[in-house]
């Protein structure tokens, strides 16, 4: 799953990493190192099918406007049933974008407890995760992350994993003319899980009142 992460990157590095015409209303980020569901989260996309692409922010939590006063508020999708999910499938089809993120948190047992680990890509460059947003009651955007089995090193903490694009991937994720599931399933793919590192990482992760660059230093040993 994915139900922390951190971004720090200033928006002229988020805008070179894209390399696609991106218009910002919220230029000035913060750096975030434990953002948590429930919050106003960045994400790219278009407002409209022929609209430009816009960094804004989402609500990370999806209940899409039409949905029962008892629907659930999801932060994660599984990509095996975004697609046909009743619930996902308007979204995954019309309303898909990019959260950035510079890595995420995920726990595993360790001596009866749980260790947090912070994984990330390699090279220091910013992840795109794949999303899905929608209108939510209030008339605000709220979004979801998808997920899709572990892969690489992160089979090591964890069976799943948020789903990391690659950079050829991230046009026709954002494209609004591209539904058709089959070929979205040729044309999209993930990061190369080898391009993934983690380590462990302090329990102040735990806290989510606690934010500062400290929470993804490596501890020196476990």
């Amino acid at each position: 799953m994915c139900g922390r992460f951190a971004l720090y990157s200033p928006y002229p590095s988020l805008a070179a990493s894209l390399r696609l015409p991106l218009e910002a209303t919220e230029a000035d980020l913060v750096p975030r190192y434990n953002v948590a569901p429930g919050t106003w989260i960045s994400a790219v996309r278009r407002l409209d099918d022929e609209g430009p692409l816009v960094l804004d922010a989402v609500w990370w939590g999806y209940y899409p406007h039409w949905a029962g006063e008892d629907a659930p508020e999801p932060i994660n999708a599984r990509v095996e049933k975004v697609a046909t999910s009743r619930y996902f499938r308007g979204a995954f089809a019309h309303h898909r974008c990019l959260v950035p993120a510079n890595g995420w948190f995920e726990w595993t047992p360790v001596d009866g407890k749980k260790q947090p680990h912070f994984l990330t890509r390699d090279d220091g460059q910013p992840l795109w995760l794949a999303g899905i947003w929608s209108e939510r009651p209030d008339g605000k955007p709220g979004c979801a992350i998808l997920t899709e089995p572990a892969r690489g090193v992160a089979k090591q903490i964890h069976d799943r994993m948020p789903l990391a694009l690659d950079a050829e991937s991230l046009a026709p994720w954002l494209d609004p003319h591209l539904t058709d599931r089959e070929t979205m399933r040729q044309t999209v793919r993930h990061l190369d899980p080898r391009q993934i590192t983690h380590w462990p990482v302090s329990t102040r992760v735990n806290a989510s009142t606690h934010d500062d660059d400290s929470l993804i230093a490596p501890l020196p040993s476990l």
